[in-house]
């Protein structure tokens, strides 16, 4: 599987509760000076409960410009959230299945991401 074929995929809680679509994923490189092509990490699936489209990068940091475009983005994206991957029990062919007990943190970028 691509990490590709998880984008627009439904998300279900474990009460089988839609939670939203993915509509990024979240990776991080491991900072380690010592070694020169360290593969990504997975961090987590970025997952909007109102949207199937992209947030345009709006969801990484708190920018406020273009006014206009950030208040949109912003609007259709409330309750944005990223899912950790130790959040995600299983993926099948179009769904996403969080575990019990979950925790939606935020979709920002932060240095310990």
């Amino acid at each position: 599987m691509r990490l590709s074929d998880i984008l627009g995929a439904e998300v279900r809680d474990s009460r089988d509760h839609c939670a939203g679509t993915v509509i990024d994923i979240r990776l991080a490189l491991d900072r380690d000076l010592k070694v020169r092509s360290s593969a990504p990490r997975l961090v987590g699936l970025v997952i909007s409960p109102r949207t199937r489209s992209s947030y345009l990068g709006y969801e990484r940091t708190d920018a406020r410009s273009p006014l206009l475009l950030a208040a949109v983005a912003r609007w259709l994206h409330r309750g944005t959230f990223l899912a950790r991957w130790d959040d995600v029990a299983r993926i099948g062919p179009d769904t996403v299945a969080l575990r019990d007990g979950y925790t939606r943190y935020s979709p920002l970028l932060r240095g310990d991401d």
